[in-house]
């Protein structure tokens, strides 16, 4: 017999070789149901695998997110049986589930290409595969037998991808009808419980993200359990158009790209280099109460200080490539991350123990080399700037420091209104099972991650866990932030670091009077600058809180009569510190209405004999209509005290 425990502590005494979905039957058999896989200790895997020792088992709905993954998983192997039948001689590449549906990547035949107008023949083969309820096989197999397999197939990515990059004993495949693959899984049990696909799009790709090797199709999709969630989803996706961070910004003349300047470079413009450095503003105001000094380092750096600190060998593929200075034989790069440089910071000269916590916080700008295929707006770019800060401690500081972090980034949060329940918190973690991906010691690992886990603790933050997910020198606490639509973001993070002291050989002289080395702590409220305001953007559909927006008054004379007065009240708002646009064009009062409430400006002041006779203005407001006349002085107020409340928040 073995014991199962279950989420609310309660334990199951069973025999060995149980499975999660007898234990879920066994509980209720509306439950068996309604889940789709399970966690045994942590780690995910199917509802028919069996249990032969000692458990903690939890019970993924497709509701959870583990429960999302397992479905989509399965699904991306729908997609390519059914692609499989549809076009014969299919090649294919990698296969995931993502965080909204999945993708496949294909390379047909005879230069074939899919596009959108073959969709609808493939979700009709998805859901006639699916209704068949195919049963999902695993099986463990040999590398040998792996390669026979798909060479057979005639698959050369999937023999290309065992050949390099598995081992024996670490292979698995999935099979469901006629279509195999290697997959280390979950999955669902079968195929029955997929009732409504969609495909989503399909753009190109290269083989492993290379563009010097073959180029591929990638085929995007979703389904759900049910039809009701997939048109809620199809809803979401409207209403995310609307919000498109990109139209909003070129609407709002935030910020811009240019093919000459180069692929994922943004430039921004005056409204948004406005809307962003108050943003700085905000948070060099909150860190200052916490005891951070402002550095500024280079946006380049030698060779030599990312080998030491383990980002050429872990991120060199995703950096731009070394520039050479051939009369010294010097190699630089584009800075990939500013951790380097704050370590060279706090080595700069001896440090006591009496000087720490040392924080030092920069808005430093990266440079991470992405495929043009991946680029998106301001949310995947190749240069971002981070809200970066790095804390050099005390071992006995680690805990403290990392919840004054904590304060921070949900200081930040509840400044742009999204609550606790909007948050979901992520403690990602080393995989035991691939140690070889990350460096340092099992003992500086438990250390760190003992120290994430007793901060949440206190706080009491509910958070869960991910195995596999820490950076490579150490574990971090993420936070997901759900936007006004439902969608997920990750946006703030801090990162506990036993490794990059050690590569550096960082100091500082106890109360010992002997040397001890120190613990880092990385974080970045917002993330980074660029991915934070597309968000921002997309929470709010740029209608952004009167503090921070760029224009927060349009002042609308009715007629060329009275611009003249109209520019006596933009400056006299402008001497009070209201930010004002003023739109003199020749068109009717109406129609400048209209296109400035597009533009997302709070307030508009209409200006007409009236007023100029009065000295006043008219007063609308975003989404709330007219709100009568007042004296220019009264509504300066007005807008200075609405200002003063929200920014008392932070």
């Amino acid at each position: 017999m073995i014991k199962i425990t279950l989420p609310d502590g309660s334990v199951l005494e069973r025999e060995a070789g149980v499975t999660g979905y007898e234990i879920a039957e066994s509980i209720s058999p509306a439950l068996a149901r309604s889940v789709v896989s399970c966690g045994v200790n942590g780690e995910t895997v199917e509802l028919n695998r069996p249990i032969n020792e000692d458990a903690e088992l939890v019970l993924y709905k497709f509701e959870d997110e583990q429960g999302k993954y397992t479905f989509w998983h399965t699904s991306a192997h729908l997609l390519a049986e059914a692609l499989q039948e549809l076009y014969p001689g299919i090649q294919f590449g990698f296969g995931p589930a993502i965080e909204n549906g999945f993708y496949y990547d294909v390379l047909l035949p005879d230069g074939k290409q899919i596009s959108e107008g073959d969709f609808p023949a493939i979700e009709e083969k998805m859901m006639e595969l699916a209704a068949k309820k195919e049963p999902v096989v695993r099986k463990d197999i040999s590398k040998a037998d792996a390669l026979k397999l798909f060479a057979a197939d005639g698959q050369t990515f999937k023999c290309e991808h065992i050949d390099q990059d598995l081992e024996d004993g670490t292979i698995t495949t999935y099979t469901q009808g006629k279509f195999t693959d290697l997959c280390r899984g979950p999955h669902l049990i079968n195929t029955g419980d997929i009732k409504v696909v969609k495909v989503t799009s399909v753009a190109g790709c290269f083989w492993r993200g290379d563009a010097s090797r073959e180029s591929l199709q990638r085929l995007y999709g979703i389904t759900f359990p049910k039809k009701k969630m997939m048109d809620e989803y199809l809803l979401m996706l409207e209403e995310a158009k609307k919000r498109d961070h990109r139209k909003i910004g070129k609407e709002m003349e935030l910020f811009m790209f240019s093919d000459r300047v180069g692929k994922g470079l943004p430039i921004w413009l005056p409204k948004g280099t406005d809307l962003r450095l108050r943003l700085q503003e905000m948070l060099r105001k909150i860190q200052k109460q916490y005891g951070y000094q402002e550095v500024i380092t280079p946006n380049i750096g030698g060779k030599n200080l990312y080998q030491t600190s383990g980002h050429w060998d872990h991120y060199g593929k995703d950096s731009f490539q070394p520039i050479q200075t051939p009369e010294e034989g010097e190699e630089y790069l584009l800075k990939p991350m500013n951790c380097p440089h704050h370590c060279e910071i706090f080595a700069n000269r001896p440090r006591s123990y009496k000087e720490l916590p040392f924080r030092c916080a920069e808005f430093g700008t990266v440079y991470r080399y992405e495929m043009s295929g991946e680029l998106h707006g301001l949310t995947r770019v190749r240069c971002f700037t981070q809200d970066d800060a790095h804390i050099f401690c005390r071992p006995d500081q680690v805990k403290r420091e990392f919840i004054n972090v904590i304060d921070i980034i949900q200081r930040v949060f509840a400044t742009f209104n999204f609550s606790d329940e909007n948050v979901e918190v992520q403690i990602s973690l080393r995989d035991p099972k691939d140690k070889k991906k990350y460096i340092g010691s099992d003992e500086d690992w438990a250390s760190a991650e003992q120290a994430i886990v007793d901060a949440c603790a206190e706080k009491g933050m509910k958070a869960r866990k991910e195995i596999g997910e820490a950076a490579f020198y150490g574990p971090k606490l993420d936070f997901m932030v759900k936007d006004a639509i439902g969608r997920r973001w990750q946006l703030g993070t801090i990162q506990v670091d036993y490794q990059l002291p050690q590569r550096f050989q960082l100091e500082y002289t106890g109360e010992d009077n002997q040397k001890h080395r120190p613990v880092m702590i990385h974080r970045a409220p917002f993330g980074s600058m660029e991915r934070f305001v597309a968000v921002l953007i997309e929470h709010t559909a740029g209608k952004f809180p009167l503090w921070l927006t760029p224009d927060q008054v349009a002042i609308l004379p009715i007629s060329d009569r009275f611009v003249d007065y109209a520019k006596q009240v933009q400056e006299a708002l402008e001497q009070a510190d209201v930010r004002t646009v003023l739109d003199d064009r020749a068109e009717k009062i109406g129609r400048k209405i209209r296109d400035n409430e597009m533009k997302h400006i709070p307030y508009l002041l209409i200006v007409g004999e009236k007023e100029a006779a009065e000295g006043t203005v008219s007063v609308r407001k975003q989404g709330q209509g007219d709100q009568g006349s007042m004296k220019i002085e009264d509504f300066a107020k007005k807008i200075n005290e609405e200002v003063r409340q929200m920014t008392e928040k932070y």
